[in-house]
């Protein structure tokens, strides 16, 4: 197979260039690899597509709906308390705020963590007078430890176990890679305070420095038996302080200027909010308020299952010039209006005395077919609609914490794989309606699936053709045949990869490579498999080498520059750590 071995090198050597130099889709460029392989017959059609059915990569689908059903629920949200507000100094801020994130990422997709700490630290940020370019970093760091903690910390750990799996008929315990992972989340805990200290700047967020033009004006009722009702302003985090700006409280006919945060809050208060899209989008979701207008107008589809859609008043529309109390425009429309902007500017004053004008741009709650039904419609001159906008099913979030809890419990304790507990556990979770199918679907981060898929059959590719066995051959050459230097060479090579394309096809294309390695030197595979699942997790020098880098580079408002002051003394510190520990653990 000596010319198949020669292309298929070539073939992965231009995947991976394309990966780290283009802006192609990685799974494009995954899935068009494998098209070769298959088109060129190294690869067999059932050899290219064995991914799709791997238990490792079907894990990471099923516990994609597990991790949506706790940000659907708001289970996320409600653990944010964990963040205190008497906080003294920078160093003690970036530790309390890193450990509760580290242990929701050990069990919890990371994506959904890092997002909704992000607004929830930038408030905190504000509150302690600590600038959010120091946290943010560490805010996805922390996520990154929390992932190599467990098995179902990311997708990578998942996947290079299910090939394990497959391959060698061994089962990864789910804290097997704990072993090295919380010592070394514990020692970079410690070096990333150091060097956030030393190395962020002190800036703030994109957004901030740009500014947002558009502003606009909510009216939120305080519900009967709402947690907030005796609390107050202060307490119920409804300041500044908390990036919420709160005009004014609207108390039967009077009108009460919300500067006194002592000011207690009571039932059926109007609570009348301003400010940019971000924020009020955010007030809608706040336990407790339900919009002044759901309670004028009741609209037909449950809140959970609703969604906020941006529309902009054409000069056609036909309530031009009428207030929105004064009009169907919740049986016309199936929808509520939850916030105006005119001009970019607040609007004063109760929100359904209002009268519309041609260019208001209107935020409205609504059911996900509002945007198929009204596109073309000569009412309004633009629709769009807000991502990860539904409102919290509050009521579920215990029953989301107990199920996870239960899954993880069943997988450690008891003969039950990840991927039964898994599948149990999503089951249960969309049979109580935690998760709709709808958003179980929208959960589901085919981009990743698609790359891990492809992933399966390049490494397959380069196990057929021997080219694992000669890159092997290589670095056990330049390692003087040590097993110690071959290993801390395949940690070092899997976290640049990783740095320049996805996690999950660095991991997946370097494991027979590894294996390789093993069996040449006539020593375990497995210190080497754990090499390849911390090298391939552990990603800190750029903002495109993992998802949650890149969600953190606005809100901190960092440059480029900034991650690779920090992450290469990360990457490097990594190195070492692991070169030390692994061996240590997973004796040769």
């Amino acid at each position: 197979m000596e010319w198949q071995m020669w292309f298929t090198l070539v073939s992965v050597g231009l995947m991976f260039v394309m990966l780290a130099k283009t802006r192609i889709p990685p799974e494009w460029v995954c899935l068009a690899t494998l098209a070769l392989f298959m088109v060129t017959g190294i690869l067999t059609d059932k050899e290219a597509v064995e991914g799709a059915s791997n238990q490792g990569m079907l894990t990471v689908a099923v516990l994609f709906i597990v991790a949506g059903a706790f940000t659907e629920t708001g289970a996320i949200q409600l653990l944010t308390f964990l963040l205190s507000p008497r906080i003294k100094t920078t160093s003690s801020a970036i530790v309390r705020m890193m450990v509760p994130i580290t242990v929701m990422s050990a069990f919890l997709n990371n994506t959904p963590v890092v997002a909704i700490f992000i607004p929830a630290v930038k408030a905190w940020a504000k509150k302690i007078k600590v600038p959010v370019s120091k946290l943010m970093i560490p805010l996805s760091y922390a996520a990154i430890f929390g992932g190599t903690c467990t098995l179902i910390g990311t997708s990578t750990n998942l996947v290079v176990s299910g090939v394990i799996q497959k391959e060698l008929g061994v089962q990864i315990g789910l804290f097997e890679i704990a072993k090295v992972g919380v010592p070394f989340a514990l020692i970079m805990f410690v070096v990333v305070t150091v060097l956030s200290l030393w190395l962020l700047p002190d800036r703030a967020s994109a957004i901030e420095q740009m500014g947002d033009p558009k502003q606009y004006t909510s009216e939120m009722i305080v519900s009967p038996g709402s947690v907030l009702i005796g609390k107050t302003l202060r307490q119920a985090e409804l300041t500044e302080e908390n990036e919420i700006n709160l005009i004014e409280i609207i108390r039967g006919k009077e009108k009460i200027p919300a500067t006194d945060y002592s000011l207690k809050i009571e039932e059926d208060d109007r609570l009348v909010f301003g400010g940019v899209l971000g924020m009020i989008s955010e007030v809608q979701k706040i336990k407790g308020l339900t919009p002044v207008m759901d309670r004028l107008f009741e609209i037909q589809t449950p809140r959970p299952d609703r969604c906020f859609v941006e529309a902009v008043v054409s000069n056609s529309n036909r309530f031009l010039n009428r207030s929105i109390v004064g009009t169907h425009f919740r049986q016309v429309y199936d929808a509520v209006v939850v916030a105006i902007s005119r001009g970019g500017k607040q609007i004063t004053g109760s929100l359904g005395n209002v009268v519309l004008e041609e260019g208001d741009t209107l935020l409205l709650e609504t059911n996900p077919k509002f945007y198929e039904r009204n596109k073309n419609s000569q009412d309004f001159h633009l629709i769009s609609q807000l991502e990860e906008s539904a409102t919290p099913r509050y009521n579920k979030a215990i029953l989301s914490c107990v199920v996870m809890v239960g899954m993880i419990f069943c997988a450690t304790f008891f003969d039950v794989g990840m991927f039964k507990a898994a599948v149990v556990a999503a089951a249960i979770l969309m049979a109580t309606r935690c998760i709709t199918f709808s958003q179980a679907y929208k959960n589901l981060d085919m981009q990743v699936l698609l790359v891990i898929i492809a992933a399966f059959g390049i490494g397959k590719a380069m196990e057929k053709t021997g080219a694992a066995a000669f890159i092997a051959t290589q670095m056990v050459s330049l390692g003087g045949g040590s097993p110690w230097m071959a290993l801390s060479m395949l940690y070092i090579t899997t976290s640049i990869l990783t740095e320049m394309v996805t996690n999950n096809a660095a991991a997946l294309i370097l494991w027979p490579i590894a294996f390789a390695m093993a069996t040449q030197m006539g020593v375990s595979w497995t210190p080497f498999c754990f090499a390849i699942m911390m090298g391939a997790s552990a990603s800190f020098a750029t903002p495109i080498g993992y998802q949650c880098n890149m969600m953190v580079f606005g809100p901190g408002g960092y440059r480029f520059s900034d991650f690779l002051k920090i992450g290469i003394p990360m990457n490097l510190i990594a190195w070492v750590i692991m070169s030390i520990l692994i061996p240590i653990m997973w004796p040769f």
